[in-house]
């Protein structure tokens, strides 16, 4: 867990071993965790890439910490996903299980794809949007109830911010906040700073390094971007991902 400060702060957190695969995982939406009743535990849950098949997963951490092997699952969804390059899902903040959740995937010629899903019924109503072969990693940054924006990183060194209204046309806006020094992250974590910001974790693999930053309310060149410092961590897994309580419920990111 790391912790905006002067300097940065990391407390340790228990992590689960054995949970998929070793080095099968290539891609992780966000993962929340939510009570399981009438059984005393958590479940975990997200969907995941592993090789070429997308899966909806979960498992259960019992009370005394252990996981459950009784109760886990990673359910095929369906093939043909060896190329995709980012995948990510963006819950709306209503505990109605029926209510519209948004999947989204980046492949490398530059299509990005949402899909709808209410219920759990399946990924359905794909709308793609092209142009998008330059984007190196991406992360969620803004959910409301017209809009995902997500900021992206380019093989150039750029910094975007790729707004995806919520209509059938899912034309994006687009709009450059920096234009050089960001090529160096393999993978981006956000997660709410206050009322209109975001804390931002850029993580390097090649160093397996991680840096901090504050990011103001996006708007375009005129993002305030505060560089909190390189995290006191070593960075060295496969897969990174945001980690909530009860996605729902949460209070839904509104970077721009």
């Amino acid at each position: 867990m790391i912790t905006a400060g002067s300097p940065v702060g990391v407390q340790q957190k228990r992590g689960h071993t054995d949970i998929y695969p070793d080095g099968q995982p290539r891609l992780s939406t966000v993962v929340g965790n939510d009570t399981v009743l009438p059984s005393p535990g958590r479940m975990y849950y997200g969907h995941v890439v592993m090789g070429a098949g997308l899966y909806n997963s979960y498992y259960i951490v019992k009370e005394n910490g252990e996981v459950d092997r009784s109760q886990a699952l990673n359910d095929r969804i369906g093939g043909g996903w060896g190329d995709v390059s980012f995948l990510e899902t963006s819950y709306p903040h209503d505990t109605n299980a029926f209510a519209l959740v948004n999947h989204y995937a980046l492949r490398p010629d530059g299509t990005l794809t949402r899909w709808d899903d209410k219920g759990g019924f399946g990924w359905t109503n794909p709308r793609s949007a092209g142009g998008f072969a330059a984007v190196k990693t991406m992360t969620l940054i803004s959910q409301t109830a017209t809009y995902d924006t997500f900021l992206a990183t380019t093989r150039g060194g750029a910094l975007y911010t790729i707004r995806l209204p919520l209509t059938s046309t899912m034309k994006p806006v687009v709009k450059k906040l920096r234009t050089s020094t960001w090529q160096g992250f393999d993978a981006l974590i956000a997660e709410k700073c206050g009322q209109y910001g975001t804390l931002l974790l850029g993580i390097d693999k090649d160093t397996k390094s991680g840096y901090l930053y504050a990011v103001g309310h996006a708007n375009g060149t005129a993002t305030v971007i505060q560089g909190l410092g390189k995290v006191p961590a070593t960075f060295a897994d496969q897969v990174y991902f945001r980690h909530v309580a009860s996605p729902r419920s949460a209070p839904q990111l509104f970077g721009e």
